[in-house]
């Protein structure tokens, strides 16, 4: 994968088949601590201590498409490149939290990516899942930007309307590449 947002699709993919029904994605840009900050926070049916270390092999997977599990070996070995860390914090019957930071100017990191494109794309797929996105910046001088997005209110809005709808979806996708642009432009600027 090449960047981090394909990244959190396929965790966030993992914590609905772990059947998570409510899903916290958090991306934190900060440049004035240097440092980029991913996490995905789930309440599916999480994991013992033995299954938490063996995730972090690529070898080890719970699949039976396939013989590998690379997601979240390959992140953990992405952060770790960019003077990074990947962290799990998980317990059977409460969920999960796959945590990844990098270096935010090391040379290393992989781009952010299209965050707006890959929350939408989880909205779409999985419309019963509670979904909410969390994008903060930090800019150098320490101001602050951030978009939150919960889809509990569209959906009430929507009451029972397919978000897949073309007006609807092109509504959803504005909202959420304004929002995440709005944030990433208090860094850039």
């Amino acid at each position: 994968m090449r960047e981090i947002a394909l990244h959190l699709l396929d965790i966030a993919e993992n914590s609905v088949a772990a059947g998570g029904q409510n899903i916290c994605i958090e991306v934190q840009e900060n440049l004035q601590s240097d440092l980029l900050t991913t996490s995905i926070t789930d309440d599916g049916r999480g994991m013992d201590a033995e299954t938490a270390q063996r995730v972090l092999d690529p070898f080890y997977t719970t699949r039976t498409t396939r013989k590998v599990g690379l997601g979240i070996p390959l992140l953990k070995l992405a952060a770790e490149m960019s003077e990074g860390r990947l962290s799990l914090d998980t317990e059977p019957g409460k969920g999960t939290k796959i945590e990844a930071s990098f270096r935010h100017s090391h040379i290393d990191r992989m781009p952010l990516g299209d965050l707006a494109s890959t929350f939408l794309a989880l909205l779409v797929s999985y419309p019963k899942i509670h979904w909410t996105l969390i994008y903060e910046t930090t800019d150098k001088g320490g101001e602050k930007g951030s978009f939150i997005f919960d889809d509990t209110e569209l959906k009430a809005e929507l009451d029972g309307m397919s978000i897949t709808e073309p007006e609807i979806l092109k509504f959803v996708r504005g909202m959420l590449e304004e929002g995440v642009q709005a944030s990433a432009l208090k860094i850039i600027s």
